[in-house]
């Protein structure tokens, strides 16, 4: 590459060159000022925030690095989500640091540096630069979930994740290794053009298999969702929380870029996979949470069956389709963290975090306000109108109908009816069970993130309007 085309890669990735030089000079921050947590914390919510408004005003269309990486309207909208979802993820953090055993100025780097790999992921057009960034990101997520060393359940947390994770890791690059050998190429475009002049073979199946499994372990979908409720359970609050939003919005950006640009000649192959593994997720994650006890299991649970109403826009291959995923995953990010927000503010006056569902019982009478929001979250996430989740699903539904996939979209309907069940569960403990105590006054970081997202939940009829132009813009980079 000459000096040119460096500078011009330079430009289109500049978000990504801040958030690396600012996760280094974190490090140095870190060393010099005695390792205060506090600092640092701050510190990453500015460069998430320079990366975002550079990101919005101060990047282009085009590629870089020689084609291996994309800047594009679909890629700009989700790494804005994921970047919007760490920010809101670190914030929420930084009053409970020191309760939740995460008070290291490490926390702040090791979620930056995450971050950088999942916009690396969003903006991939090679196989390779898939696999880095994906690799950048899962390697500091696995350190994050076990950061509370004194926790034995963090600790085993993070040892599940990083032993499934690595599996997952290896079937993704042996699905690569098998579509690199019977393409003869690894970058998206390259792809496309030989399996549309020599048409798709067994083996390039059976790699596309392998692809898409990795990708499934990464969003957390049936039959890979197995670390799931384990890791959100035992990890630290303010770890689950950013594990349920950036990552899940950034592996499902990297699965629609893949299904829709370099495997785009063999859609009726990939279709049959989504349809396959959105069905198995809605049914397990609507009835696997009926059982739950721990509201971090049932959030786990809710998160396997959001992500297959997810895939079902993603099934049905079209613009429509793509625009209701990002819609889906706008404000599933949104109703996540301001549940997750509600869930931290779940602390003893002593201190000690209450994590169970029958916990909550009475809030109605000791914090009407928290109580109302986690109602609202419950409504939403269960897809009652005319609340944000509702259209969410509505959306994706609808492309699902528009492409004659009736079926999916009815099952997807009817698993939504059995959600319904445990998120008004929760709903019912608030409202109508006696009090068992009262919680601690919540910091004001908490309060002003559950109070906002539970304004967006109820506003979003009136300003879902600029949501799905942006959505439409983005999902028309592909058609």
């Amino acid at each position: 590459m000459t000096a040119e085309t460096i500078l011009a890669s330079l430009h289109l990735s500049l978000p990504e060159v801040i958030l690396a030089m600012g996760a280094l000079f974190l490090l140095m921050v870190g060393v010099f000022t005695g390792e205060k947590p506090a600092v640092a914390t701050w510190l990453a919510i500015v460069i998430l925030a320079v990366a975002g408004a550079v990101l919005i005003w101060g990047t282009n269309d085009g590629t870089a690095y020689n084609g291996v990486f994309v800047s594009d309207a679909f890629g700009r909208f989700m790494k804005v989500l994921t970047l919007g979802g760490s920010i809101v993820a670190i914030f929420m953090s930084a009053g409970q640091a020191r309760l939740t055993g995460i008070d290291k100025f490490e926390y702040p780097v090791l979620l930056l540096l995450a971050t950088l790999g999942m916009l690396l992921m969003i903006s991939a057009n090679d196989l390779i630069a898939v696999y880095l960034g994906l690799e950048l990101q899962s390697l500091a997520l696995y350190v994050v979930a076990a950061i509370n060393r004194d926790n034995v359940r963090s600790t085993e947390a993070g040892l599940k994740y990083f032993v499934l994770g690595a599996l997952s890791s290896g079937m993704l690059l042996y699905g690569m290794s098998l579509v690199y050998g019977f393409t003869g190429h690894t970058g998206f475009t390259e792809i496309a053009a030989a399996l549309s002049a020599e048409g798709r073979s067994l083996g390039l199946v059976f790699g596309l298999v392998f692809v898409l499994a990795g990708f499934a372990f990464k969003i957390s979908a049936v039959p890979f969702h197995m670390w799931t409720p384990d890791v959100y359970e035992g990890a630290p609050t303010p770890v689950t929380a950013f594990f349920a939003a950036a990552p899940k919005v950034a592996a499902m950006a990297m699965l629609i870029r893949i299904v829709i640009s370099p495997f785009e000649p063999v859609q009726a192959d990939w279709q049959q996979i989504i349809v396959f593994i959105s069905i198995a997720s809605m049914l397990l994650g609507s009835f696997a949470a009926i059982g739950q006890r721990n509201i971090k299991r049932l959030m786990a649970y809710s998160s396997i069956g959001h992500m297959g109403y997810a895939l079902v826009g993603l099934a049905s291959g079209s613009e429509a389709g793509v625009r209701g995923v990002l819609i889906y995953m706008l404000v599933y990010v949104v109703m996540t963290l301001g549940t997750f927000a509600c869930i931290m503010a779940m602390r003893q006056k002593d201190g000690e975090a209450r994590e169970n569902i029958d916990d909550l019982a009475g809030l109605s009478q000791t914090n009407p306000f928290m109580a109302t929001v986690i109602t609202i979250m419950m409504f939403s996430l269960a897809g009652i109108p005319p609340l944000a989740g509702f259209f969410a699903k509505y959306f994706v539904f609808m492309a699902a109908i528009e492409a004659q996939l009736y079926a999916l979209a009815i099952i997807g309907v009817l698993g939504s009816v059995v959600g319904a069940y445990y998120y008004l569960r929760v709903v019912k403990v608030m409202w109508f069970d006696e009090p068992k105590g009262e919680f601690a006054r919540p910091s004001g970081s908490l309060k002003l993130v559950y109070g906002l997202s539970g304004l967006f939940v109820l506003a979003y009829v009136l300003i879902g309007g600029p949501i799905g132009t942006a959505a439409e813009v983005a999902a028309r980079t592909f058609f």
